[in-house]
């Protein structure tokens, strides 16, 4: 396993990290056994930082994280995240009390004294341009219970104002084949601002396994069927923005750039790895052998200054026209 700085956190975390969204709900159904046994196999195999949020299963996936990574807590960094499970749009979410009890709450879930990385879940711009959050989130970090914080953010806008705040030390942002939007604005900023970048759905919810059909189908509590279309969050949550069956056809279009490096899902997230701006990749997963697949990409060969154009050109002609939601 290759690590990487978490921009100025001081953590060095694995390239390939993971998100446990999916082991704790909204992704059809969930074998605690079976998600217990992943998590395991990616610390054995060097992962030493995962992704979750309060409202993942109402706490569920950071229950599971206290089991799997109890008595390794100094060696396994966790972020988790909060606000979600309040009105996001109203200033009260966002208070001091609030922000505590959500804090709290995720610390004794996880049995931990200290949250590594403590991350706004998606609040709108102007919860963040009134600022005040920011300042909970110092005193949080004085006090020890957060290490460091960061956002989770759907646009480059609200990327590029998260960097000029002084205490933001990482963001999460959609970034994948289908999601290159982040490339020319935000990524030289961030590296600017020596901040962290974690990419969620590094594979546009499944778009980028190869393993759809226009005719697949998903259980109703899966957000793949609830919020296919924005009905329920932000649309580029899902699918990266794009419907469901022009996804499955341009996911075909890209089938190439798996020749030589063994699958879709393998040339996928190395092509995210190969950015330098990137701290890690933060794929969900559900079992044993998703952890494994997904890991197998550090092996597989980087991009040719040549197959990236070529990336570039198809996104911008093909893909980008097809994006739904802001981002």
């Amino acid at each position: 396993m290759k690590y990487r700085p978490l921009g100025r956190t001081g953590l060095q975390v694995s390239e390939i990290s993971f998100g446990t969204w999916a082991i704790g709900g909204s992704w059809g159904q969930t074998d605690e056994a079976e998600s217990l046994r992943a998590l395991d196999k990616a610390i054995d195999e060097g992962v030493n930082f995962f992704d979750t949020a309060d409202v993942y299963g109402d706490g569920r996936s950071e229950r599971l994280l206290a089991k799997a990574t109890k008595g390794k807590e100094d060696r396994i960094h966790i972020a988790t995240k909060f606000c979600r499970a309040g009105d996001i749009h109203d200033p009260a979410t966002y208070s001091e009390r609030q922000v505590r009890e959500w804090c709290e709450a995720s610390l004794k879930r996880l049995e931990r004294e200290t949250i590594d990385l403590y991350q706004i879940h998606c609040p709108p711009l102007a919860i963040l341009k009134e600022g005040s959050i920011f300042g909970v989130l110092d005193k949080l970090q004085a006090e020890g219970k957060i290490r460091a914080y960061g956002v989770s953010v759907e646009t480059v806008e609200e990327g590029l104002f998260c960097l000029e705040q002084p205490g933001v030390q990482a963001l999460q942002i959609i970034f994948n084949l289908f999601r290159q939007k982040m490339i020319d604005e935000l990524f030289p900023r961030a590296r600017e601002r020596e901040a962290g970048l974690l990419v969620r759905l590094p594979l546009a919810s499944g778009l980028l396994t190869g393993k759809f059909t226009e005719g697949s189908t998903f259980e109703a509590g899966d957000h793949r069927s609830f919020n296919r279309n924005g009905e329920q969050f932000n649309v580029g949550e899902t699918f990266a923005g794009l419907p469901f069956e022009k996804g499955v056809a341009l996911a075909r279009g890209l089938a190439w750039i798996a020749e030589g490096r063994e699958s879709l899902t393998r040339a996928s997230l190395r092509w995210i790895l190969d950015f330098p701006e990137i701290s890690c990749v933060i794929p969900g997963f559900k079992n044993v052998r998703q952890v494994e697949d997904n890991l197998a990409a550090r092996n597989v060969p980087s991009f040719t200054n040549e197959e990236k154009d070529r990336i570039r050109a198809f996104y911008e002609e093909e893909v980008r026209e097809h994006i739904r939601g802001a981002y």
